[in-house]
């Protein structure tokens, strides 16, 4: 029998009645065996994010520092009539070895205490979860990814360990589902050789979805979503949105890799190396057919629209109007990755360079450009709008950038992408 994977987000898990919702999905499905990754209930990742200043500075007070989020996990926990007592046991537990974790070994710095802090999320939700499938009669069980996923000792952004990951999974999951049906498991996150905590990147629990598929072979992985499947574009910011039945593995990838939130960018190469489908399903609506992602594309694609607000554009020359070359284009590499700063998109000329980022805040831009050093001119222009469009059309190009300046524009086969600032309209005065 192959095996299912799926996916449910925070959105997905939030309270009592999602919770429920999850669990009556699963029982849809009679007599498989699936592996459900899990993300953070809810906005919880944000919720730690926010304390971890207090945890750095005070772990030994992590207990009452997390009091009130770990009380609104026990708040759900009661709604589905579980043993808060239990349940707060485990939370503690967990929480103590975060704490342990983090005063043995903060030395390691600040990326390594937010991987710590932040995989209480994902460890939270998958006990809750578990714990009330458990008592509604469901033969499922808990894994802890950590003891699956090896990485590097990256952290926040750790590289997977895929030969070492694959084994320890070929070797574990097949048989615990020789006994169980339903496995349930953490996404985004993962441990290092040394045996820490380390985390995907944000939203990579579509990420640890499709490894799973992979590593097991999967007959199919589902990632299920609060829209009915892959749109055209963002429903909250645009009317008549369409919902794509089929794309290829290729478009999806082309699609994430320019800024779609649907699914991770991470998601789709393993499951394409394997030629696993990928189904994204809305959990509203569970028997509705979404998106289905293969090898099997449509034949014509609309014209399918990804906005990214807030980016800055960067125009960089040499200061003695040298050509820019090889050598310089690595160091501003160099800067950007030391300054973790997300590159949109890039155009490149004979005496200048022009970066689109996601906005980082002043202090990180700042640092950028005095890491680049007195070699370089910069000119910044903040406040802006990526619009990028894959198969686009000229009518659609005008409705988009109506009453807005292009700062930017690249075209490439089958895909635009400007950069745009508003402006103002002009109205002859009375």
């Amino acid at each position: 029998m192959k095996y299912k994977v799926f996916k449910f987000g925070g959105a997905s898990v939030k309270d009592a009645e999602h919770i429920k919702n999850v669990l009556s999905i699963i029982r849809s499905y009679d007599s498989e065996k699936i592996l459900v990754v899990i993300s953070a209930l809810g906005k919880t990742t944000n919720a730690l994010e926010s304390k971890l200043p207090s945890i750095a500075q005070n772990p030994e007070e992590s207990h009452i520092i997390l009091k009130e989020l770990i009380e609104d996990h026990l708040d759900i926990g009661r709604a589905l009539n579980l043993d808060a007592e239990s349940l707060a046991n485990t939370f503690r537990k967990l929480t103590d070895e975060m704490i342990t974790s983090i005063v043995k070994n903060g030395n390691k710095g600040s990326d390594f205490i937010y991987d710590q802090v932040i995989s209480l999320g994902e460890l939270f939700s998958t006990k809750l979860i578990e714990n009330y499938m458990s008592s509604c009669g469901v033969l499922s069980v808990w894994q802890d990814v950590r003891e699956l996923f090896q990485t590097d000792n990256v952290y926040k952004r750790a590289k997977m360990n895929m030969p070492e990951s694959g084994l320890s999974v070929l070797n574990v999951i097949p048989d615990l589902f020789s006994e169980k049906d339903i496995i349930i498991t953490q996404g985004f996150i993962a441990r290092s050789a040394e045996g820490f905590t380390t985390t995907l990147g944000r939203e990579g629990s579509d990420y640890t979805a499709a490894l799973f598929a992979y590593f097991l072979d999967a007959g199919e992985l589902t990632i299920w979503k609060d829209v009915p499947g892959i749109l055209t574009a963002d429903p909250k910011r645009f009317e008549n949105v369409e919902k794509l039945d089929r794309m290829s593995y290729r478009e999806a990838i082309e699609m994430t890799y320019y800024g779609a939130k649907v699914i991770h960018p991470k998601t789709i190469q393993p499951i394409q190396n394997k030629g696993i489908r990928l189904m994204v399903n809305s959990y509203l609506n569970p028997g509705e057919v979404g998106t289905i992602i293969s090898g099997q594309g449509l034949p014509n694609y609309p014209p399918i629209v990804v906005i990214e607000d807030k980016v800055c554009l960067l125009q960089i020359s040499s200061n003695d109007f040298s050509f820019i070359q090889e050598d310089h284009l690595s160091h501003i590499f160099n800067k950007l990755n030391e300054s973790k700063i997300k590159l949109l998109t890039m155009r490149n000329s004979a005496i200048s360079f022009t970066l689109c980022v996601k906005d980082p805040g002043h202090k990180r831009l700042n640092a950028l450009i005095d890491n680049l050093g007195d070699y370089f001119t910069i000119d910044v222009f903040d406040g802006l709008q990526l619009i990028t469009v894959r198969h686009f059309q000229e009518n659609l190009i005008k409705n988009l950038t109506k009453n807005k300046v292009v700062l930017f524009e690249e075209i490439l086969k089958n895909t635009i992408q400007l950069v745009v600032k508003p402006s103002l309209e002009l109205k002859e005065k009375s």
